[in-house]
């Protein structure tokens, strides 16, 4: 018989699932219903044609959506309520035991996690992105992403997962504070590992040219106080039509890394106003409250998980009987997206808010008319919709709406 707290999940679980399910028809029919005219923003910006791709790739990005949240919801009730982890367990525990079978019983979820995964990014990327004219990516090199990605979860995962269940069983009642010390450095380390010994795993990144685009670089730089580790170009365009900018790292080790595909496509103006944007998230020390929030976050649910952690309706609620250091691990994170999914709109608010910030620091320091410039070309050609539902970007969407953003320069133009 299911116990109080199996029924508290599924209903949660049915909510999640039924709000995004609703929030994807809901984008679908508003991008479509939109699809015939450029909204009044853009229409000396952007072509019909341009407008109704965009509108047709948001589609079919939803649709894809919709199908991997129900097999995602499939594979959450299979494992926990359908006895799926009671399963694994029945398997590895007369063969395992301590970090060992932690182990197996983390990689085995995992396996079967990304088995489940792999059609949709397949079809994502050789289906859907590249009707829409974006993908790049041959198989042999969605093949050799696979294994390094593999090979890098089993080097780096491994060991960082085997430290995490020996401080669960090793350290007490406070093993949460442990574990969170360790994770937070972890963290802090792979950020400044990232940009020298992981990246260059999968791309290659030359210096920037000299030139007039490097130069205004350089001098915003100079202008913002900014001192990174270098200037870099990524050859993005070896998977994708899409073009981006970034920081990485931290500290002595900052790297601005530009895609090739967004150096091509952007004048050097452009280019300097989209950066300005992006030292605006430095600057107004966003990182820094992105950090803090995800560390503060990360001790809250160790901590919660450390009352949960030998509580037997805990187990039992999820279709579990055996308690175990690797199992409570396994259902906490398996269930709490569940219950976060109706808070997102708190994060997504609080991401765009600093877009805003980003874009007006931009406006002060290089030319707002620019970045205007360079966002309209962006969506242009990134195929992003300009008419996205507000309800369901007020919970996915982590930037303004494009005519909200636009409006906004517009105004720290007007004002300046």
């Amino acid at each position: 018989m299911p116990n109080t707290f199996s029924l508290l999940f599924l209903g949660v679980f049915c909510l999640t699932l039924g709000l995004r399910l609703w929030l994807k028809w809901r984008q679908i029919r508003h991008v479509l219903a939109h699809r015939t005219a450029v909204p009044a923003d853009f229409i000396d910006r952007i072509p019909l044609a341009s407008h109704q791709k965009a509108a047709d790739y948001a589609v079919d990005r939803s649709k894809l959506a919709i199908f991997s949240i129900v097999a995602d919801a499939a594979l959450l009730l299979a494992l926990t309520l359908g006895g799926g982890l009671a399963g694994l367990h029945a398997f590895w525990s007369p063969r395992l035991d301590g970090v060992g079978y932690g182990l197996a019983m983390i990689f085995s979820v995992m396996a079967i996690s990304g088995l489940v995964d792999l059609p949709q990014t397949l079809y994502s990327q050789f289906v859907v992105e590249a009707k829409h004219g974006f993908n790049r990516m041959t198989p042999a090199l969605f093949l050799s992403d696979f294994v390094k990605q593999l090979l890098l979860g089993i080097v780096i995962g491994a060991p960082v997962i085997a430290a995490v269940l020996w401080l669960m069983g090793a350290m007490g009642d406070y093993w949460w504070f442990w574990v969170w010390l360790f994770w937070s450095a972890f963290n802090l380390l792979l950020m400044f590992i990232y940009p020298t010994w992981i990246a260059p795993l999968f791309n290659k990144f030359s210096p920037l040219p000299d030139g007039d685009m490097k130069t205004r670089i350089e001098a915003l730089l100079a202008r913002c106080g900014f001192r990174s580790s270098g200037l870099h170009v990524m050859d993005g365009s070896k998977r994708s039509g899409h073009g981006n900018a970034y920081f990485t790292g931290f500290g002595d080790n900052k790297r601005i890394v530009f895609y090739d595909t967004l150096l091509e496509r952007l004048s050097p103006a452009e280019v300097e106003a989209v950066l300005a944007h992006e030292l605006g998230h430095f600057r107004k020390r966003h990182i820094v409250q992105r950090m803090t929030l995800m560390f503060s976050a990360s001790l809250a649910f160790l901590w919660l998980l450390g009352q949960l952690i030998d509580a037997p309706w805990f187990y039992a609620g999820l279709g579990v009987t055996q308690a175990s250091t690797a199992l409570a691990l396994i259902l906490f994170f398996l269930v709490v997206p569940v219950f976060l999914f109706p808070l997102a709109p708190l994060t997504s608010r609080l991401s765009r808010r600093h877009e805003f910030e980003a874009d007006a620091y931009a406006a002060t320091h290089a030319s707002a008319d620019d970045l205007v410039s360079a966002l309209v070309r962006l969506y242009d050609d990134n195929a992003a919709t300009l008419t996205p539902d507000p309800l369901h970007s007020l919970f996915h969407d982590s930037h303004p709406a494009a005519a909200q953003r636009i409006a906004h320069l517009q105004q720290q133009e007007t004002s300046a």
